[in-house]
């Protein structure tokens, strides 16, 4: 569990029997909707929704570990990883408490549009720092 430390945001996230599929574990798909939790909770934290942006998924991927069933209680961990200069490429680690250990991790890179012209925008100023700052406080330097 010492790799969640180098982690700013920790989303908890419980697991209902309704996210497993026909296999009895969880579905796939279920992971994406765990790490866009994670996600909200970091630009949460930035203040982004009251910005002239819109933040959108521009690719994503996860890369499935070990298979996780009900009950269940994941750490969903969130970071950014790179900044560019009107996207984020943001990276997730899912662990699991009751194998005590890490089940899959993810990636996503997160692009800036401007809300009145739909384009790719610049990431503003401020936001960079905040990043910069919130991810500061793992000792985790960009």
């Amino acid at each position: 569990m010492s790799e969640l430390k180098q982690y700013p945001v920790i989303y908890e996230q419980t697991v209902a029997w309704g996210d497993m599929d026909a296999f009895g574990h969880v579905n796939n798909a279920m992971y994406y909707r765990y790490v866009e939790s994670a996600r909200l909770a970091y630009l949460g934290i930035l203040d982004i929704h009251n910005e002239p942006v819109f933040t959108v998924v521009s690719s994503n991927q996860c890369r499935y570990l070990k298979p996780v069933v009900f009950p269940d209680h994941l750490k969903v961990a969130a970071r950014i990883e790179e900044i560019r200069n009107s996207a984020v490429r943001m990276q997730y680690l899912l662990w699991s408490e009751k194998q005590q250990s890490i089940v899959a991790t993810s990636e996503a890179v997160i692009v800036c549009v401007d809300k009145k012209t739909m384009q790719k925008t610049e990431i503003p100023e401020h936001i960079r720092e905040k990043i910069k700052a919130l991810e500061l406080s793992v000792q985790h330097e960009i």
